[in-house]
């Protein structure tokens, strides 16, 4: 149970620190 939290809080702050960067996710991803 504890293992979905911690990708659902994982995702939320990899998406703000990719935002405060530069929105560079798109390069990551692709």
């Amino acid at each position: 149970m504890s293992g979905k939290r911690y990708t659902d809080e994982f995702k939320i702050e990899a998406v703000k620190q990719v935002t405060e960067r530069g929105y560079k996710i798109a390069e990551v991803v692709a």
